[in-house]
């Protein structure tokens, strides 16, 4: 799901990643059953009976202190002011109206995401996995004229969407089974995101103001997305496009409008540039000036060229000035990638940097690179305590970390990177028992580090 939806719906899968455990259970689905396209109804005209899809009656909120101790009724009103203000009708605040109630099973579940943990390999092994590539390959196929098209409009590759159509939703399959609206309203009274989802909600209400959704077929996840690519109600609406013809923007059933969807949201949203690469795998050497691997350090192709950086073959890379940086998810030892410029597209979908390198190799899978070479050894893996412990004491050398929390965020790295510097070790941002010990102090001993982390718990 693009930008702050991601991190919603995906709670931390170390050493960055932010993965929700509902959306996981989602993710890790077997093979799934494509779905077919179902005749939509149009929005009700009167308040529709609660279903077995709509909420059952809330227990009383909590007032929050964010809304001046304002009762959930009270900051509801105001929210449906604001939408008959931007263009939504009674009429549809009327058919919306049983849908929107508070549900503190959703804030609680917010609040209490799990946290995974595991590394890259191990990750992008499930998620980029042999079958997704093939269903993805498939999709192209069946939609050839969706994927052509959206292609031709917005300049977004056949394989970078069903890359997110796969790691989203397994093609329709895993979309989520709860009424959006419900959690919509509860996150927006919750003081944690509250602007955020009063937004998400305006914009679920003009969705079905639109016809595109009757409330009722607003069904998704926990956290408010929307269809067969996760969109928050504001992408829903600023993005989605008629790519079937009927009128409507069907992101739940329409294979279409999914695939030109996604493409507009990738090109206007996320800035895609038409007709350049975005993830290449590539062979690093040993003398590599670690400190140069970064994200935010940039050089031409034929720079790393010269280092030594070459094609997994041992082809050379092209002798040019086109920008890149090396991305070595695991260190040094690990895999390696020449992210481009369209790198970026991937990490605003999802700031979290297993992730979207994920997203980014499974895309150059369909779109037919080879399988990424495997690490020669293990790499070396600090477990949740101690890099728990080298956060804790990366904040008492001056660092800002972020969250400590034993989970390895870009904040984490920064700081890990500047610390290798410091003492004169390879300074590609994972941490080892070596920089542990070192900061420990002198006399202190590195406690082993094991392989690999363990499994999501």
């Amino acid at each position: 799901m693009p930008t702050i939806g991601s991190g919603l719906r995906l709670a931390a899968l170390a050493t960055t990643l932010l993965l929700s455990s509902a959306a996981s259970a989602q993710l890790f689905q077997q093979q799934p059953q494509q779905r077919t396209a179902a005749p939509r109804q149009p929005p009700a005209a009167a308040p529709a009976p609660l279903t077995t899809n709509a909420p059952r009656p809330p227990a009383s909120p909590r007032a929050a202190s964010c809304h001046g101790g304002a009762s959930f009724d009270k900051v509801l009103a105001d929210m449906k002011q604001r939408a008959a203000s931007e263009g939504v009708s009674q009429r549809t605040l009327a058919a919306a109206a049983p849908y929107l109630v508070y549900d503190q099973g959703i804030v609680n579940r917010d609040r209490g995401q799990r946290v995974f943990g595991q590394i890259f390999t191990q990750f992008a092994g499930r998620m980029a996995a042999p079958y997704r590539m093939q269903q993805g390959q498939q999709r192209i196929q069946t939609y050839a004229a969706a994927f052509a098209r959206a292609e031709k409009e917005y300049g977004v590759p056949p394989a970078v969407i069903a890359a997110f159509w796969g790691l989203e939703s397994d093609f329709g399959a895993n979309m989520g089974n709860l009424p959006v609206l419900p959690s919509l309203v509860s996150l927006a009274y919750d003081c944690r995101r509250s602007e955020m989802f009063q937004n998400e909600t305006v914009a679920a209400l003009k969705i079905i103001e639109r016809g595109d959704l009757s409330p009722s077929e607003m069904i998704g996840s926990w956290a408010g997305e929307l269809g067969q690519t996760q969109f928050l109600p504001t992408h829903y609406f600023n993005y989605a496009v008629d790519y079937d013809g009927d009128g409507h923007r069907n992101l739940l059933r329409s294979a279409p409008d999914v695939i030109g969807s996604t493409a507009n949201y990738i090109a206007t949203g996320l800035k895609w540039r038409r007709g350049e690469p975005w993830l290449q795998e590539v062979r690093v050497p040993q003398n590599l000036p670690w400190e140069q691997t970064d994200l935010s350090t940039k050089h031409p192709r034929s720079k790393w060229a010269a280092w030594g950086v070459t094609y997994p073959d041992g082809k050379p890379l092209p002798n040019d000035d086109m920008p890149t940086s090396i991305l070595l998810p695991m260190g040094r030892t690990g895999p390696a990638f020449l992210a481009y410029a369209n790198f970026a597209a991937y990490t605003e979908w999802n700031n979290s940097l297993i992730y979207a390198t994920t997203a980014g190799y499974l895309a150059s899978r369909i779109a037919g690179a080879p399988p990424m070479r495997q690490p020669a050894q293990p790499v070396a893996q600090l477990q949740f305590n101690e890099i728990r412990e080298l956060q804790n004491l990366l904040v008492r050398a001056g660092f800002n970390v972020g969250k400590v929390d034993g989970v390895l965020g870009q904040q984490s790295r920064v700081a890990v990177k500047a610390m290798q510097q410091k003492y004169g070790l390879p300074a590609d941002s994972w941490p080892t028992a070596e920089l542990l010990a070192r900061m420990r102090g002198p006399g202190a001993q590195a406690q082993p580090a094991g392989a690999m982390i363990p499994q999501a718990r």
